[in-house]
């Protein structure tokens, strides 16, 4: 086991553990932002939630961000599309990136999936260019497995 694959492992259970018997939502998104932020230090770790045909910014760590992402726009909203990761080297070689941060040079989006209804996405940016990987894919989309089922109250 890959000292990432060992960190996300301690992730999951540190994010089960602050999730468990916790029903509020945000209180939740914000404690996993935040631990995903301590065990990786990337640039900017946080949460968009379906609102109709846009992600709207949820809880996050990291500087300002864009408020409202439209369906199928940018990174997000593509992962939003697509109802898959979407893993990106290099932001400004993608296609609609919208630039939240000129800093961001790297991102990976885990939509949070339920009954294949996307509920929001957990977005990661990075300062470093292909700073995200297969193992982080996986690792991510095991922890918006676990938040998709705290999302009682959303469709």
């Amino acid at each position: 086991m890959s000292a990432k694959s060992e960190q996300y492992a301690l992730l999951r259970k540190q994010v089960e553990s602050l999730t468990e018997g916790e029903s509020d939502l945000t209180a939740n998104l914000a404690n996993v932002a935040a631990a995903i932020q301590q065990t990786f230090q990337f640039w900017w770790t946080g949460f968009y939630l379906v609102r109709g045909e846009q992600l709207v910014l949820g809880p996050f760590q990291g500087p300002v961000a864009c408020t409202r992402i439209p369906f199928g726009r940018g990174v997000c909203g593509t992962a939003w599309q697509r109802r898959e990761t979407v893993v990106v080297p290099d932001v400004e070689a993608f296609p609609g990136h919208i630039a939240c941060s000129s800093a961001s040079r790297s991102e990976i989006v885990v939509p949070i999936l339920r009954d294949g209804d996307v509920l929001g996405v957990l977005d990661i940016d990075s300062r470093e260019l292909a700073t995200f990987d297969d193992e982080d894919a996986a690792g991510l989309e095991t922890i918006a497995a676990r938040l998709s089922s705290l999302f009682s109250s959303i469709k």
